[in-house]
Order: structure tokens, then C-alpha cells, then sequence
């Protein structure tokens, strides 16, 4: 039995950043780390305490890291999709058979587990490493390249690569990579991909450094167009006059979501970003450059992403409130009190104030992500913020109280009560915040 670590871990640790094992709440330790057995059987792993858990070939938890062990194994394609595998795993699998199957060179490196220490560190210089695909070359060149034509197989590999590219924005795509996914999409691969991989994909990718580079790469190779049809639409549609017209809504798209990466949002921010502007692909051209009414189409095109690939409710919540409201969040320096408390309350700002700061999170990214605005602070979002604020210091039960006890007919209490709060809200925004201008 030999055993190997492969892949990210390798990788990373060849570019100086390395997994460290950190301990679990029940004792055990763990580090984002794969291993590959070389000459065992299920059977041996199982004897020499392993806890098999893989269910479409063998792959088994260390019993005290609790890290992954998988045995080597070889790839066949059966049918289209993610799923339309065949996997061969015996002792007489080699290490090379089972780098061959990997995406990319840079994954496709191995070092002995006899030259990774404890904390999980090694030698990046080490002889020992195991690089028959030249991931090692490809990493200092900063070149993504595919280990064999076998990359066509798997169209997820399309989403990764596009995910790595967000991930290292410096690096390049080899072109013969590029025309290979292009053609994969071009086969049709790409439409038999499951949901729950696309968000997978989707959503790690924007969570990387640089998410425009990863529309960039899915727009580049035909993906973006099948999958996400109506961000697709968005290039070649002109921005407003005072918005730099020479960049256009995808560029500007790009350009918001690389402001949310910058400000570290969370992921319901990001997802929320990418889909605030949908409707400004299918403005009329009679309301072009203006796009009238782009906020409820934006609207109801990020709900029919939602359900395409099954985006978990957080993120739909809050990408249906910035697609709907941004407009009036951006405008909302000239907002008098009753203006600003109907935009809370159509925000439900009230009832979940940690939600409306995403809101706000995901609007200055809006403001920031154009042209020579990079660097702008954003006023309104401290305004709303006040204002919340001081309409949530309001102490309802009181006044609530009071308000039942002089109202004599039970039926209009509710109403009575609410209308009372609204006004005492609107009072105490009044009083914290002055105008503010974009």
C-alpha cells in the first residue's frame, strides 16, 4: 500500500500556501487535503481501520484525521452529463493512471506521504515530486491547461476552470484548453450538467478574488449563453449616459462583482449582485438608454435562475430585494422621512435588519463598479442605516398599549396600532438624518 497526497494540496502548497490540519469539536483533526492509495483493496483499507464512505467508487475517512483516502482508479465515459461514469479501481492502478483523469496539470502533481510532515508542510523543491503532465511548469508560467483530451468528459470541468481562472486572475488559459471547452459546449455537454453542480460551481467561483474573470471565461466559451442566458444578454446593452455609456451593462456587471469580492461580502451579497441588473437585457428599445422599469424584469429573471439551479432561499430573497429596490436605494439622498420609512419597510428592514445590510452591501458594490468610482464611499447606505437605527429604537410595546386602550372598536386596532407605529418611526428617522446627495 502506498500512499500519496495529490491535487490542491500539492498545488498550493508548491505556491507557498499550505493545508494546515486544525482540530474538529470531537477531537479529531482535519485539513483540506486528498490522498491517493496506490496498491490496496477496499478490503485492506477497511482491515487497517479506514471508514469507507464513498458511494460511487472507494473512497475512505482516516480513522483519527478524518481526511480523505481514495483508492486509485481510472475513468470510463458511459453517457453524457456528470454522472455518466465508469470507475475501475484494483491494485494493479497506477499513480499516472490516476493522475491522467484529472482536469488540470497543476491538479495532476503528487508527492509520497513519507515527505509531508505533520502540520501538513513539505518541500516545494522536493525530487520526489511526482509531475508527469508538467503541472509544476505550468504553475510558474501561470497557465491553466488540461491534462488529456479525457477533460471533454466531465462539463463540469468548464465551470472549474472558469472558477480558477476568478481564483487567479494573472493566469492564462493555454489556447488549445480553450478551444476544447468551446467545443465541448458546442456538443451540446454542457446542457446535460445537473443543478446542484452549476450552483456548486457557480457559487464557489463567485466567491473567488475576482468573479468577472469567471463570466469572462463561461462567455468566452459558449457556457454562459446556455446556462445563464439572461446575464449572457447583458453585453452589448448600453448603459445610462451618466454612467460611462462606453462600458456596457456586462463589463459594468463584471465590475460590480468584483467590488463585492473587494468588500468581502458573503455569498447572498455576490449571487445578488449578479443578478440586480438582469432586466437591462431585455429592455425595449424604445426606452433605451434609460431602461425604464429594468427593476421588476430583473426581478422576476433572477427567480427563474433560482429555479433553474435550485439557489438555496437566502440568496433568492436577497437578490429579489436589490433587483427591486436598488434604483430607490441609490436615490435615496434626497428621501424625506416617509419616503425613507416606506423603503425600509418594502426592504422589511424592520423585521430583518441584518438582511437590509447585505442590501446595502450589495448597492454600494453597485455604485462602486463603474468607471472611475472604485474608490467612492457610499452615503446613503450610512443614511439608511441611521435611520433604521433610529426607527428600531422606537419602543413599540407602549405605544402599541396605549393605542388599545383608547381604541374602542377591536376590529381597526391592528390597523390603529401599526398606523401609530409608522408615524412614531417616520418621527424618529426625521430627527436622525439630514439629506444626503449621490
Amino acid at each position: 500500500m502506498q500512499i500519496y497526497l495529490v491535487g490542491g494540496a500539492v498545488r498550493d502548497g508548491l505556491l507557498g500556501r499550505f493545508h494546515m490540519q486544525h482540530r474538529l469539536p470531537d477531537g479529531h483533526t482535519h485539513a483540506d487535503r486528498d490522498w491517493v492509495v496506490v496498491g490496496a483493496t477496499p478490503e485492506q483499507m477497511v482491515q487497517a481501520g479506514y471508514l469507507p464512505v464513498g458511494r460511487d467508487f472507494p473512497v475512505f475517512l482516516h480513522p483519527e484525521t478524518r481526511e480523505e483516502y481514495a483508492l486509485a482508479r481510472t475513468e470510463r465515459k458511459t453517457a453524457r452529463g456528470y454522472h455518466g461514469f465508469a470507475f475501475h479501481t484494483d491494485p494493479s492502478v497506477t499513480l499516472e493512471d490516476d493522475l491522467a483523469r484529472r482536469d488540470l496539470t497543476i491538479n495532476a502533481m503528487a508527492l509520497p506521504a513519507s515527505e509531508v510532515d505533520e502540520e501538513g508542510r513539505f518541500d516545494p523543491h522536493s525530487p520526489a515530486l511526482i509531475d508527469p503532465w508538467g503541472g509544476s511548469r505550468d504553475l510558474e508560467n501561470k497557465v491553466l491547461r488540461h491534462v488529456t483530451a479525457a477533460f471533454a468528459e466531465d462539463p463540469v470541468r468548464i465551470l472549474r476552470m472558469a472558477r480558477f481562472a476568478a481564483r487567479w486572475p494573472d493566469f492564462n488559459i493555454a489556447p488549445e484548453t480553450l478551444t476544447l471547452m468551446q467545443q465541448m459546449v458546442q456538443a451540446g455537454e454542457v446542457d446535460h450538467l445537473v443543478p446542484e453542480r452549476v450552483w456548486q460551481e457557480l457559487s464557489r467561483g463567485l466567491m473567488e478574488a475576482r468573479p468577472s474573470r469567471m463570466l469572462a471565461v463561461l462567455r468566452e466559451t459558449g457556457a454562459l449563453q446556455v446556462l445563464l442566458p439572461e446575464v449572457d444578454r447583458l453585453w452589448g446593452v448600453p448603459q445610462r449616459a451618466e454612467y460611462h455609456p462606453e462600458i456596457d451593462t456586462g463589463v459594468h456587471l463584471g465590475m460590480v462583482l468584483d467590488r463585492a469580492a473587494d468588500l468581502q461580502t458573503p455569498l447572498t451579497v455576490r449571487y445578488a449582485c449578479l443578478c440586480h441588473d438582469l432586466g437591462k437585457g431585455t429592455t425595449p428599445a424604445s426606452v433605451l438608454p434609460r431602461h425604464i422599469g429594468h427593476e421588476g424584469r430583473s426581478a422576476q429573471l433572477a427567480r427563474s435562475i433560482g429555479d433553474r439551479w435550485r439557489v438555496p432561499r437566502d440568496c433568492r430573497e436577497l437578490a429579489e430585494v436589490v433587483a427591486r429596490e436598488h434604483g430607490h436605494i441609490h436615490q435615496s439622498g434626497g428621501f424625506g422621512a416617509e419616503a425613507m420609512f416606506r423603503l425600509l419597510e418594502r426592504c422589511d428592514a424592520f423585521r430583518r435588519p441584518e438582511r437590509f445590510h447585505e442590501v446595502l452591501l450589495a448597492c454600494e458594490a453597485d455604485a462602486r463598479g463603474r468607471l472611475h468610482h472604485q474608490d467612492d464611499s457610499y452615503p446613503q447606505a450610512q443614511r439608511l442605516r441611521r435611520a433604521l437605527q433610529s426607527a428600531l429604537a422606537v419602543e413599540t410595546a407602549p405605544l402599541a398599549a396605549q393605542v388599545m386602550a383608547r381604541t374602542a372598536n377591536t376590529r381597526h386596532a391592528g390597523l390603529a396600532v401599526a398606523k401609530a407605529i409608522a408615524e412614531a418611526r417616520t418621527e424618529a428617522i426625521a430627527a436622525s438624518c439630514q439629506p444626503a446627495h449621490r
